[in-house]
């Protein structure tokens, strides 16, 4: 029996005897696997055994998943990307950590209100209903969360510190409010959320009419303060695919910004650029439709265009606007800047593939060295100026831009400058005569966090007409939302028309009539700092308990690569915000991720209803059992490829676990020994234990099943062979329930008890493998001819050397069958794998 480890204490109740092999004598050998699990999970709950406490002195080890949102079921989805995570943590803790495993809901969210809408119920009731019912689902799933320290966002005991979160923020310079672009339905007079909008023609998915662009103000967190630290991945365990995005989403550029002047105003336009070098060569400047000086740059023949365009232009996406594969279009203003260098005129477009939020919101056009400018000016009329040119160039016109380095021309004092070095001379010459400075600028942009719902958490400001914009008193957090709000058929928010929620004092001055702010925060703020809550989901004296900071940070977290550049972004964020308000003292909010793969329909698409290939995961519960269902879902591939279920490969899994059950319930009788099987059988399990160990280790759950399955074969063939004795196989069986307690707990922890043992399964040590035991004194080799398999030799003895291995392999009938009447040019050996033999 493998010694337990020391574990914090377990409520004593009247049921916590241990069951004898006496006492299961006459009962039905048989698994019942419904009945099995549920009898455990009830136990678990009882005894409290997955309660994690703080003093516990084993090392602590934050294990963290990826919360769900109360949608209303479990799905296979939810199934795929818990439990592996829970496998691997309870792997660990019987590594002998102790694993905060919690879970909670991502409580806040449009659907909520569109079920209120659609079905004249509350969103709190709506999504408390879709709570219960899933937090029941995750329990029959058999997993070790840590219940009592659940996190549900849309409870004031926790969106009140997305409120303080925003005030410290605000004190700070990192909260601020400015006009922001929104799609706006005119006939419902509301804005729609970005899933709202629905087809290319962009209409509203209530009435059908066309959505157009509205700028608000909206508030906005201030991420790009952090964008140069969070290009630093040091000490980060994270995959390369998540560094990459993040670092191309907050796309750091060094280069310059330059101003150029507007003939007879007093305004200029500064563009950014990465080119400095080619900066004689602007024959064209495009600024955003959005851009603020359009208006006053459009002369009077040229604004019914302009407008029209600006109009077509805010009905796309920035997605849209901005496609690699969209040709550049764009619209003459009328008038022209003034190129600081050469003092030349400049033609100013309206361009919708320009972003106000991008840079400045103004680029310069250099068609002779940018494909897309240059096809922009051959399709608008304009110069091609060449201004970097090749070695050995003969003068001839250009067909296609010219991208790369060269000798700079037509650049003034810059001529026969090697561009390379021009750059930096451009700027400083620019930066003497202060039209040029040397400028790191980012793709990153600040968060929007507004929202123009209901369902989420209050912004605490209150607009005073004589004090503006004032922050609610700490002391008077949380901002509530009410609970009688009438929602209307349009999706418009009720807090709008809410005058209990919207009349408030003001507290500088105590003017009544001031208003609070009825926008809500983007519900991407409650998954940015949730893993801190799960310390003390309870605590009133801050958003967590600082005395438990021994936790963090998180030590694993897992979840989808879909989430790299928003949610993982804002985590990363929300972490070094918290550092410098002095609550945590190191730098990111999880060591390790672990992205897994999509779950398909057995059609190999992605599910869907109207697809008509979604898995019910509580179908195959309700008859195969959790442990079958938990195994096959991990059995399917790589966790973190995914795949496509397919309903027929769940009965291997079945067959397994009975077979398990099968050498559990009925060993062999030990008659006889041969020392020679014991040795084997040794070999064998501690061989079982290393592989396994490292699978689990390295998020292998389907390779590690697949030794899991080997074994029990193998043991199969020892229990019909009856000749290691009982004791040795006692002990083998032991090590296979051990190792597979984490994926399949309920049938491991019944059989841990039917066999002698001591409550709990899941309280043990893991089996710890013996390298040299596990070591092989023979091998199967392979023989090879052209390098496909033509033969194998079992049992050869590890120490075989290169002759005999060679004669034993050209000594095969079936390789002198391949080989006869061919050279054989030369034999490879391969020790303890393989003879190839390569003929001509």
């Amino acid at each position: 029996m493998k010694p337990r480890i020391e574990e914090s204490p377990v409520r004593i109740t009247p049921t916590m005897t241990q069951t004898t092999p006496k006492e299961a004598e006459g009962r039905i050998e048989r698994y019942d696997a419904p009945a099995i699990e549920a009898k455990w999970q009830a136990r678990w709950a009882q005894d409290r055994l997955y309660d994690v406490r703080d003093d516990d002195p084993r090392p602590k080890f934050f294990f963290l998943t990826m919360y769900p949102y109360p949608s209303g079921d479990l799905h296979i989805g939810h199934w795929y990307a818990e439990v592996p995570p829970d496998t691997k943590a309870r792997y660990l803790r019987m590594r002998g950590n102790n694993v905060l495993f919690p879970y909670g809901f991502d409580a806040f969210g449009l659907p909520a209100e569109n079920a209120a809408i659609r079905n004249n119920i509350h969103p709190f009731k709506w999504t408390m209903a879709n709570i219960d019912r899933m937090r029941q689902q995750a329990k029959q799933m058999g997993t070790m969360f840590d219940w009592s320290r659940e996190v549900i966002t849309c409870l004031p005991e926790y969106y009140k510190w997305n409120q303080w979160f925003f005030l410290q923020f605000y004190k700070r310079g990192l909260a601020y409010r400015q006009l922001g672009a929104v799609d706006w339905c005119p006939n419902c007079n509301t804005t729609l959320a970005r899933e709202q909008v629905h087809g290319d023609d962009r209409v509203c998915e209530r009435c059908g009419t066309p959505v157009i662009k509205r700028d608000l103000e909206q508030w906005y967190f201030r991420t790009t303060a952090y964008a140069e630290e969070m290009l630093n991945f040091e000490g980060l365990q994270w995959p390369e695919r998540v560094k990459t995005m993040q670092t191309n989403w907050i796309g750091r550029s060094e280069g310059a910004n330059i101003t150029f002047a507007l003939p007879g105003m007093t305004d200029s336009i500064t563009v950014f650029t990465t080119r400095p070098d080619t900066i004689y060569g602007v024959t064209f400047m495009v600024l955003a439709p959005e851009h603020e000086l359009v208006q006053r740059l459009t002369t009077p023949e040229r604004r019914a265009e302009v407008e029209a365009y600006i109009e077509a232009a805010r009905r796309q996406t920035e997605i849209e606007r901005t496609a690699a594969d969209k040709q550049k279009t764009g619209v003459f203003t009328g008038s022209y800047c003034i190129n600081p260098y050469n003092g030349e005129q400049v033609p100013v477009y309206v361009g919708d593939y320009v972003l106000a939020g991008y840079g400045t919101g103004a680029v310069m056009g250099v068609p002779a060295h940018d494909q897309r400018d240059f096809e922009f000016a051959q399709k608008y009329d304009l110069d091609v100026k060449l201004v970097i040119v090749p070695p050995e160039y003969d003068g001839s016109s250009l067909t296609e831009a010219y991208v790369e380095e060269g000798t700079m021309v037509n650049s003034g004092p810059f001529d026969g400058m090697p561009n390379v070095e021009g750059k930096s001379a451009v700027v400083a010459y620019g930066a003497e005569r202060g039209f040029a400075e040397k400028t790191i600028t980012y793709r990153l942009r600040d968060w929007l966090v507004s929202r123009q719902r209901y369902w989420g958490t209050p912004i605490p400001i209150i607009y005073c007409p004589d004090d503006g914009a004032v922050p609610v008193p700490e002391e008077d957090l949380p901002v509530l939302l009410p609970e009688d709000s009438e929602f209307v058929p349009t999706g418009e928010s009720p807090l709008k028309r809410d005058e209990r929620f919207l009349r408030v004092k003001c507290p500088e001055c105590g003017r009544d009539d001031a208003e609070r702010e009825t926008d809500t925060m983007d519900t991407f703020v409650d998954s940015s700092w949730y893993q801190y809550r799960y310390l003390s989901p309870h605590f009133d004296g801050g958003p967590f308990d600082t005395s438990k900071r021994d936790w963090l940070p998180v030590a694993q977290y897992t979840g989808g690569i879909e989430h790299a550049t928003m949610h993982l972004m804002y985590f990363r964020f929300f972490t070094k915000a918290m550092r410098d308000l002095g609550l945590i003292d190191f730098d990111e909010p999880a060591i390790n991720l672990f992205n897994q793969g999509i779950i398909l329909g057995p059609d190999g698409e992605k599910m869907s209803k109207s697809r008509g290939n979604v898995v019910n995961p509580d179908d195959y519960v309700s008859t195969y059992g959790a442990d079958t269902f938990r195994c096959y879902l991990m059995f399917i591939g790589p966790w973190s490829d995914g795949g496509p279920y397919r309903p027929e490969g769940i009965e291997g899994l079945s067959r397994w676990l009975n077979r398990v059950w099968s050498l559990a319930v009925q060993p062999p009788s030990g008659s006889s020994v041969d020392e020679e099987a014991v040795r084997e059988l040794e070999r064998q399990r501690h061989k079982t234990i290393s592989i396994v160990t490292e699978d689990i280790d390295n998020f292998r759950f389907n390779t590690m099943l697949a030794r899991l399955m080997e074994f029990t074969t193998y043991l199969g063939r020892v229990r019909e062979a009856n000749n290691v004795g009982r004791s040795a196989f006692d002990q083998a069986v032991e090590s296979l329930l051990l190792m597979m307690a984490p994926a399949a707990p309920h049938i491991a922890e019944e059989l841990w008890s039917r066999t002698g043992h001591d409550y709990s399964i899941h309280q043990q040590a893991w089996p710890e493998a013996n390298a040299d035991l596990a070591k092989s004194e023979t091998f199967t080799l392979v023989v090879q001819v052209n390098g496909k398999v033509r033969d194998k030799f079992d049992e050869v003895s590890i120490d075989i050397g290169e002759e005999e291995a060679k004669a034993l392999a050209l000594g095969s009938p079936r390789v002198q069958s391949q080989v006869e009447g061919h050279e054989i040019q030369r034999v490879l050996f391969v020790p303890r794998r393989l003879v190839n033999i390569v003929v001509k």
